[in-house]
């Protein structure tokens, strides 16, 4: 079995995204073979270890997976450590549950804080009693003390012993190297190149700074937990072959959603929307995954012979699943982030807008209105929505119900061939959906 460990923090910006990419550069650089994974359903963190980083990098997701699926997930990695990245704060999600210490918990994963000190002193030892003692079990062993000054280290050792758990180091604060949010559709080869180099800095400031061999030696104690292997088989007399979109306008896509596939007989084609000029040959299904369509609004509406050949296969019965950015596409019509407006597919009529907040962003259950691609009629499948554009036409087919406050409202165009919606789907929640795409994939290429 591997060996993991978590690095979580006290609160959403307190350097634990820094921290957890400085670590995992320095594993890389010692030799090591690396996997990452993020608390939640997050893309961008995975896109990031992977793109810059090069690990191997999941989603792990205590909304989403029950405890066994998430061992599964976890376990399934073959590298020799895995470093888990925690969501907002350590003990926050969803009603109070579903939070990176629930899946600390469920997993037998030891955890180590990240502490951002800017500002504090004798309050350092507050915020680690609070977080040793405000919920058990926790999983908890230590502390990474962030924008933590030299002359305060003696401060923070301190602590840590009074309060019997390890002190794992800190790191500088050096604003120059601090890792920000942003779109990563946004990182050219040169943006690249310099963020591969902070990596570097970063990694040599974790080795001087970070106590990386105790790091690695608590990720190896006391892991063990039982779980089953999920019954997962083939359920096509043939190879499926599913187009799915991955470019710098589609890069939106959980791992585990195409192992999934692959493991129900599917053969992955990728294409790109912005630059092939056609969908590849002899397919039997079609992804578009979300990203950031808005910023490549005008080469892809350029490319007009790639959207007049998907909006006559979708209208032919191609099964097709088109998430937040991938529906976007699919609509007639597509404002751009500078304000202008393109054509699109023009498989659903309506326009894609912006607005200035994030719209329904969150955990979402939604119910079928009508036999559909994924399920029948009042089956209910979990989501994820993260969108900033809205859509003139949402479509009617699910009845959503918001996770965090029962709000409802109607969401997703959906056939006997189309689930096009907002909602994002992590099949290992819904499997059956994926089972039943597949299915009708392997029927639509028999006709």
């Amino acid at each position: 079995m591997n060996c993991k460990i978590m690095i979580a923090g006290t609160n959403s910006g307190c350097g634990k995204t820094t921290v957890t990419c400085a670590v995992l550069q320095a594993l890389v650089n010692r030799g090591l073979n690396v996997s990452s994974f993020k608390s939640g359903p997050d893309y961008i963190d995975p896109i990031f270890h992977s793109r810059i980083i090069g690990v191997n990098s999941r989603n792990l997701d205590s909304w989403f997976c029950d405890k066994n699926t998430l061992n599964f997930i976890l376990n399934e990695s073959t590298d020799e450590i895995s470093v888990i990245e925690g969501v907002m704060g350590f003990y926050d999600g969803v009603g109070g549950s579903f939070s990176s210490q629930q899946t600390a918990v469920d997993t037998n994963t030891p955890v180590v804080i990240v502490i951002d000190c800017k500002g504090m002193s004798s309050s350092i030892g507050a915020v680690i009693k609070g977080f040793l003692t405000f919920k058990t079990p926790n999983k908890i062993v230590g502390f990474i003390f962030n924008k933590l000054p030299e002359s305060l280290i003696g401060t923070a050792k301190n602590f840590c012993e009074e309060m019997n758990v390890e002190y794992f180091g800190r790191m500088p604060n050096n604003k120059r190297l601090s890792i920000n949010s942003r779109h990563l559709g946004l990182v050219t080869d040169v943006e690249t190149a310099e963020l591969k180099q902070k990596m570097q800095l970063l990694a040599e400031l974790a080795e001087e700074n970070i106590l990386i061999d105790k790091l690695i030696e608590f990720s190896k104690k006391n892991q063990s937990v039982s779980y089953k292997i999920p019954d997962i088989k083939k359920v096509t007399n043939r190879p499926v072959r599913i187009a799915l979109s991955s470019d710098e306008a589609f890069c939106f896509c959980y791992r585990d959603n195409v192992a999934l596939l692959e493991k129900l007989g599917c053969e992955i084609v990728k294409f790109s929307p912005v630059h092939d000029k056609k969908l590849p040959e002899n397919i039997d299904g079609l992804i578009i995954v979300g990203g950031y369509p808005e910023l490549y609004a005008k080469e892809l509406s350029n490319n007009k012979s790639m959207l007049a050949d998907i909006k006559n296969k979708v209208s032919l019965g191609l099964p097709t699943i088109a998430e937040c950015g991938g529906f976007m596409y699919l609509h007639k019509e597509l404002e751009s982030a500078d304000g202008e407006r393109f054509p699109m597919v023009g498989a659903i009529e309506g326009t894609c807008f912006k607005t200035d907040r994030l719209q329904r962003f969150g955990y979402v259950r939604i119910a079928a209105e009508n036999d559909n691609l994924l399920c029948k009629k009042g089956e209910i499948l979990k989501a994820h929505e993260f969108h900033y554009w809205d859509s003139t036409n949402g479509g009617n087919g699910f009845t959503a119900e918001k996770a965090s406050n029962a709000l409802t409202y109607k969401c997703v165009h959906s056939t006997s061939n189309l689930y096009a919606g907002y909602p994002h789907l992590y099949f290992y929640a819904n499997p059956e959906c994926a089972v039943n795409f597949v299915k009708k994939c392997e029927e639509y290429g028999e006709k």
